[in-house]
């Protein structure tokens, strides 16, 4: 009986791409699953679960995102300081208003694995609120969701 080898990724042989996602007119959740997919690498035959094996991530236009139904009004965003009374909360709409990105990067933090992976992950998406971005220099290629 022959038994099958299995690959692991090794953190010196990971080739990491850099990747433009326009989300003008996409709908948030469908958005941040995709992008999650890409952080992580699950798009790649190399994927590894315990291994950081994905792109880099630039989203632009994030504050022409949209949500389906009445969300803008019902989706409830809380943070805490740590502090007793420090839970603050924002609608949907008040947060897009203040720092677009912000709506981006806790959709797909809530899609990444609730472990020390998802920060070193979380630091390879770049957020910005329109289509202008200072990473023209790593030559990233535009990918359609």
């Amino acid at each position: 009986m022959k038994q099958q080898k299995c690959f692991c990724a090794k953190p010196n042989e990971t080739k990491r791409n850099w990747v433009i996602v326009d989300l003008e007119d996409q709908v948030l959740g469908r958005a941040a699953s995709k992008i999650a997919d890409m952080l992580r690498g699950k798009h790649r035959p190399t994927y590894t679960p315990h291994m950081d094996v994905g792109d880099f991530v630039v989203v632009l236009n994030a504050a022409k995102v949209k949500l389906t139904g009445n969300k803008w009004d019902q989706k409830i965003l809380y943070r805490h300081s740590g502090f007793p009374g420090g839970l603050k909360e924002r609608t949907a709409r008040e947060s897009i208003e203040r720092h677009p990105d912000e709506l981006i990067k806790h959709a797909v933090w809530g899609m990444l694995p609730k472990n020390s992976l998802s920060r070193s992950l979380m630091t390879k998406l770049k957020v910005y609120a329109d289509t202008e971005h200072p990473h023209a220099s790593q030559m990233p290629e535009t990918v359609t969701l």
